[in-house]
């Protein structure tokens, strides 16, 4: 089947189910959940540091979208609107806690020395956080590289890097500007980078 043959497939498919919910059909939000809600789960995973909170977090974002069904035109599928929600869910979340002093990133940065050459000698590979993340071997070693960043650097690469946000919508959700997110996710690349070459390094 094309893409654009599964795209309609799609849309005829939310359309139906959106009616459904919209009428208050009990067994239609059972197939909300059941369709959508492994993915939310592990969106939202991905942006909280443990099951416990991601759970709470996907049970606020359905919570979120039944109330707002009645906004919600249908112009974008229900994954797409429903992964925004428990994104700003999570987000919540995370501004709702007790602001603690981050560690520096400082450390996990490159070194130059005054003629802009490297102090030390880069390892030679180039995958991205989401290439890494889809190698089933190392996905739990990156998981843990990754949940050691500060965490206004590390909520900035999983929202650009994992979870596919453009650097505008990027900056919009957290309410900062469209440079210090570029800042910021090259800095959180470059220290992900850093805690990773060993692993990569060649024996």
């Amino acid at each position: 089947m094309s893409a654009v043959a599964m795209d309609d497939t799609a849309t005829s498919e939310d359309s139906g189910l959106l009616a459904r919910l919209r009428q208050g059909d009990a067994a239609a939000f059972e197939v909300l959940v059941r369709t959508h809600g492994g993915r939310m789960m592990s969106v939202a995973l991905r942006m909280m540091r443990n099951e416990t909170d991601a759970q709470d977090i996907v049970q606020e974002a359905f919570l979120s979208a039944f109330k707002a069904l009645p906004q919600f035109s249908g112009q974008s599928l229900l994954s797409t609107w429903l992964h925004r929600i428990v994104i700003n869910a999570a987000l919540m979340k995370l501004r709702s806690r007790q602001r603690k002093p981050e560690s520096s990133i400082e450390d996990l940065l490159p070194c130059f020395k005054s003629d802009g050459h490297r102090a030390d000698v880069a390892t030679d590979w180039s995958a991205s956080a989401e290439e890494v993340m889809q190698q089933a071997e190392t996905r739990q070693f990156v998981r843990q590289c990754i949940d050691r960043l500060p965490e206004s650097y590390r909520t900035v690469l999983v929202l650009r890097d994992l979870e596919d946000l453009s650097t505008a919508e990027t900056a919009a959700l957290l309410a900062v500007s469209v440079d210090l997110i570029k800042t910021r996710l090259h800095r959180a690349r470059q220290a992900l980078r850093t805690l990773l070459e060993h692993h990569f390094q060649p024996a």
